[in-house]
This record gives C-alpha cells, sequence and structure tokens, in this order.
C-alpha cells in the first residue's frame, strides 16, 4: 500500500525531527514538498531530503496528491494556515497550541467538520511507550482508583538556547501555552476530560533579554503570563494541580505524579516518549521501576500525523484529534480567566480519552 503523501508548512527549529521522521521512520507517510518564508530553511531541508520539493503553499494546497499538511509555523500562523488546509479539502496536523483563542478553534473544528477532513494536533509524545505504559497501569487497576494528579513545568525560559525566542513572550505564546499542551494532554489521555478549573498567573519579569548567539543582547517585551498554577477538578473525580513556569531557576519537582487510592505512580516527562515509569504501591517502602509495554520509546515526533494517516486509511478517529486539542486550548485560556476574574471557571468542552496504543507496535510500524 503506497504511503500517504504529507506536505510540510514551516521549516524552522522544531521542523528537524519531523522531516526525519516521517521521512525515514513512519513508512505509511512520505513528505512530498515543504514550505516556509524563509528560502534558506527550505533549502537546507530539500539538501538534506532530496526527495522532498520546495513550493509554495499555495502550490501545495493545490496538489491533488498531497493529503495531510503539517503545520509547523509558530503559533500565530497556526490558525490561518490551518483554515487554508481545510478549505482545500486537506486533512490538518498543526503544532501546539491548537489555535490562539477559543473561537479560533471552533471555527477551525467546524469548519473541519463541514469539509469532511480531519484536524490534528501536537503533542503527539502521550503516544509513546511511557506515557502509553502509564495509561494501561492505571486502566488494570494497579494504582486503584485515580483521586488526585500533580505536574510541574518549571524552567527560567528559552531566550537563553532558541535562536528566535520572542514568540514565546506574545500573545499565544508563555509557559501554559508552550508547554501545558504536552502535560494537559498526558493529564487527559490518562485521567479523562476536566469539569472545572481555577488558577493564578502572574508576569514576574516585564522584559527579558536574549542572550543566545543570533540574537544576543535584544530585549524582549513579555505580554503573557510566565507563571501559572491551576487546579483541575476532572469528570472522574479526581483533583489536579499545575503549575507551568518561565522564572524559576531550578527545582527538584516531579513532572508528573498520579495518586490512587492503592498507590502513587510517577510519569515521565510529557515532553519525551519514553520512560522511566515508576510505582509505590500500598505497604511497599520503595518505588520501583516498571517495563515499558509499547514501542515507540525513541523521539517520535510525527507519530501524530502518521496515526493520523493510518486513520484515514481505517476509517477510525485519531489519537491526536482536534477535540482533545481544543479541549486543552480551554483549559489554557480557562486558568488565565480564573485568575483575571478570581473566580472558578466551568469548562464548556469534553473528550473521550484516546484510544490506547496496540501493545508489540515498534517504531514505524503499526
Amino acid at each position: 500500500m503506497s504511503p500517504i503523501k504529507i506536505g510540510i508548512v514551516g521549516c524552522g527549529n522544531i521542523s528537524g525531527i519531523y522531516f526525519k521522521n516521517l521521512c525515514t521512520v513512519f513508512s505509511n507517510v512520505s513528505v512530498k514538498s515543504c514550505a516556509d518564508l524563509d528560502p534558506e530553511r527550505t533549502a537546507a531541508k530539500v539538501k538534506e531530503y532530496p526527495g522532498v520539493q520546495v513550493c509554495t503553499l499555495e502550490a501545495m494546497l493545490a496538489d491533488p496528491e498531497i493529503k495531510i499538511i503539517v503545520n509547523l509555523t509558530t503559533p500565530q500562523g497556526h490558525f490561518p494556515v490551518a483554515m487554508q488546509a481545510v478549505a482545500a479539502g486537506k486533512h490538518v496536523y498543526s503544532e501546539k497550541p491548537l489555535t490562539l483563542t477559543r473561537d479560533q478553534g471552533k471555527t477551525l473544528l467546524a469548519a473541519a467538520a463541514k469539509a469532511g477532513v480531519m484536524v490534528g494536533n501536537a503533542p503527539d509524545t502521550f503516544l509513546g511507550a511511557g506515557i502509553q505504559t502509564c495509561r494501561r497501569l492505571i486502566e488494570d487497576g494497579m494504582i486503584g482508583t485515580p483521586i488526585g494528579a500533580q505536574a510541574f513545568m518549571l524552567c527560567h525560559g528559552h531566550e537563553s538556547w532558541h535562536p528566535d525566542p520572542e514568540f514565546y513572550y506574545k500573545v499565544g505564546g508563555g509557559p501554559m501555552f508552550d508547554m501545558g499542551p504536552y502535560y494537559l494532554t498526558a493529564l487527559v489521555s490518562l485521567l479523562g476530560p476536566v469539569k472545572r478549573v481555577t488558577g493564578s498567573a502572574r508576569i514576574s519579569f516585564p522584559q527579558r533579554t536574549i542572550t543566545s548567539a543570533k540574537k544576543n543582547g535584544q530585549i524582549i517585551d513579555v505580554e503573557i503570563p510566565t507563571h501559572v498554577t491551576g487546579i483541575m477538578d476532572f469528570a472522574s473525580g479526581a483533583i489536579g494541580t499545575i503549575t507551568t513556569s518561565f522564572d524559576v531557576w531550578a527545582s527538584n519537582t516531579p513532572r508528573i505524579e498520579i495518586f490512587g487510592s492503592e498507590g502513587s505512580l510517577s510519569v515521565p516527562d510529557p515532553n519525551t516518549f519514553g520512560g522511566p515509569v515508576k510505582v509505590k504501591l500500598k505497604g511497599e517502602k520503595e518505588w520501583r521501576d516498571l517495563p515499558l509495554t509499547c514501542g515507540f520509546e525513541a523521539n517520535g515526533r510525527g507519530i501524530g500525523p502518521s496515526d493520523m494517516a493510518d486513520a484515514i486509511r481505517t476509517g477510525r478517529t485519531h489519537r491526536a484529534n482536534g477535540a482533545l486539542a481544543y479541549h486543552v486550548l480551554d483549559l489554557m485560556h480557562a486558568f488565565h480567566d480564573a485568575s483575571t476574574n478570581g473566580s472558578h471557571v466551568a469548562i464548556e468542552s469534553t473528550c473521550k480519552k484516546p484510544e490506547l496504543m496496540r501493545e508489540g507496535l515498534f517504531d514505524g510500524n503499526w
């Protein structure tokens, strides 16, 4: 069966791993073309992957062979590019977040439903061996009934290493919209949707100085909260907390922990695909490591579009789907809204927990 052809829009920092995996790992897809506003970027990609063609976005959308657009633009570009893809009858998979606003997200999903195409969204890290193993352990009842969860993403921002870090401090950026999708998508995939939140948020440093080489010394005016803490009431009854920050110099906090009636589960970094997975059950004295139960332990970015391609062929719902992505977008906005208004926010959106990955899969194989 011939692979489904993909067009990649945006050849910036994150695109490298997508090109690698979509061109060389996932056998059910092939990258036909790429587009970027910077011709040097596209030239570098086709030099590395000679089978890929350079074209404009308009030409990509007009190409009947291309079925999926992988949208790797900055957050401001997610909505307009995705809408153009949907209007052209293409399935579209975007980097996170889904869109900048809830209204944009609703508009995109409605347009896709009308056009009969799929919307997918990063992150797809929750499809990796680490979080899939945790999901299976929870559903098998190892830690009993989940009663709580905590998640932490704490660092001091990206201006020390990223070549173009400005967008991290603009609307659509910040630690919640940049890194929150990894943690919230993992939590929703493990515990199900959230029905109510509250939160607090602040801008700790109104300006940031870039220290990475390309723009060293430039000043960024911060427009989005850089330290955000939220509390979540899951529909299942569990209560969770999350803190994301670009204002912390150092921390020893865990990434994610799930607390159950019979024990606790340590979930690996949701920005990775592998382990370690640890558990400590009632009566046990020490945490113990558990083996991973499925493949995709290495950096598997691109598994989301590959899963979408499989879903196109089989007619099932793809896992990193638009409903999940919109629910995560809704939660991120709700934390900020709760902080601004000093209130709890009832969550209008919902989604189903994505289907578990099958056991026995290995990298690149469905």
